[in-house]
């Protein structure tokens, strides 16, 4: 990828040029990021943000599932908030403040440390409080947004905002962002008390997720959306395609509604299986499934 974007002096060698997506996704894909930048804070995000010209595209990565790099990379700038924007504290009885950076299933583990709940479900969500607002994530029958009391975001001008759950659209799997160009750097959520709350809940939905899904292979999580009134794990089984290989990529045998790397396949590949279970699920059902991985980059 040419190298296109001015980074200002400050940020020069604090940025990294052509860094391979794949480092840094869960299905291991994805060609390089024009530049590659890790915040230390708020603060320098803001900083480095202002500097950042305004035609310059801006992405924002968590731990990079439900994430598809396609192999030609992405032009602009990514921003990674892995290792950083990551406080978690408690604010009163019932509310906690949680950085976009935090992994999900810390957020589980802390509240019921806390006593506080319905957390558990957290979990089950393979990603990023940044990640999980923006789509609503959701496992074990909980949704992240159902917590949500505020909201903080920055734009691409460096500028914090604190926003009101009010201002966002939320449905299924779905958040409808009030501003262009804003991202979550944090939120805070409410919960009850629950002091029967013990580790070992959450200690059993783990044992359940990896009872039912293919844990520890490279995947994505699920790639889509469960219909009205039915699942897209059970359509796709139902179509014949469990195990369904194309080049390094497959249908898990132990879980439909996942797609498998199995440690050479292309973004090509997993995006051209993506279309073939949709396509094959239309026919065979007359249901067209939605992808809930965000796709994007260059092919």
């Amino acid at each position: 990828m040419n190298v296109a974007v001015a980074v200002t002096p400050e940020f020069a060698l604090r940025v990294r040029r052509d860094e391979p997506l794949s480092r840094h996704t869960s299905w291991h894909v994805g060609g390089p990021a024009e530049v590659f930048f890790n915040p230390r804070d708020v603060a320098e995000l803001a900083a480095f943000l202002k500097s950042v010209p305004a035609d310059v595209p801006v992405t924002f990565i968590g731990l990079g599932s439900n994430l598809l790099v396609r192999d030609g990379g992405l032009p602009g700038v990514v921003i990674s908030t892995q290792g950083t924007l990551d406080a978690l504290e408690r604010l009163s009885e019932t509310q906690v403040r949680v950085g976009a950076g935090v992994a999900c299933a810390r957020i589980a583990r802390q509240c019921v440390k806390w006593g506080l709940g319905p957390a558990e479900f957290f979990a089950g969500i393979p990603g990023t409080l940044g990640g999980a607002l923006a789509m609503n994530a959701g496992a074990f029958g909980g949704e992240t947004w159902a917590h949500v009391l505020k909201v903080h975001t920055i734009d691409r001008r460096g500028r914090s905002h604190e926003r009101a759950r009010a201002e966002y659209q939320v449905s299924y799997r779905e958040v409808l962002m009030p501003a262009a160009d804003e991202w979550f750097i944090g939120a805070e959520l409410a919960f009850e008390r629950k002091p029967a709350a013990h580790t070992r809940d959450v200690h059993t939905l783990l044992e359940q997720r990896r009872a039912t899904q293919p844990i520890g292979e490279w995947s994505c999580g699920s790639v889509f959306t469960n219909p009205p009134g039915d699942h897209a794990a059970r359509l796709i089984e139902a179509a014949g395609l469990k195990g369904y290989r194309l080049g390094g990529a497959s249908v898990s045998q132990k879980h439909a509604n996942f797609i498998i790397n199995h440690g050479a396949a292309s973004a090509r590949d997993l995006e051209s299986l993506i279309a073939h279970v949709r396509d094959t699920v239309a026919r065979v059902h007359g249901i067209t499934l939605t992808p809930e991985v965000r796709i994007v980059g260059v092919p």
